[in-house]
């Protein structure tokens, strides 16, 4: 005898849960070896991921990588063949032609300026 629709439908349900109990374990498991080797050799986010990644955060969500998407989709807010993020609009100026954003760190003729008496606002592009 042929299976309705609706006991289809219930199979795939219970797999589906099924699937995500052993899924669960298994990243357990997983999470547990990568933790006893970081542990082992003292392995730092920066030795782990590359510079530029800050410690303290739970990193992303297993199964929820920044890279992945589906077939035959772009990766949302990234734009094909895109390069470096814009770093915004200069704030400041040196007159002779260096600009810094006013975000991160301060470049060495920013600092200069404030040295030799001059106020940040007196480097404002205006």
């Amino acid at each position: 005898m042929p299976k309705s629709l609706k006991q289809v439908l219930s199979q795939i349900e219970k797999l589906q849960k099924e699937a995500e109990s052993l899924r669960s374990k298994e990243i357990s498991g997983v999470v547990a070896r990568i933790r006893e080797a970081i542990d082992h050799y003292g392995l730092t986010p920066e030795e782990l991921f590359g510079p530029g990644v800050k410690s303290g955060g739970r990193g992303r969500r297993a199964g929820k990588a920044a890279t992945a998407t589906k077939p035959g989709r772009k990766a949302a807010g990234k734009a094909a063949g895109a390069g470096r993020p814009s770093m915004g609009s200069p704030k400041y100026h040196d007159g002779a032609g260096r600009t810094w954003t006013g975000v991160g760190k301060r470049p060495n003729w920013f600092k200069d300026a404030l040295a030799s008496g001059k106020k940040a606002e007196d480097l404002l592009i205006r």
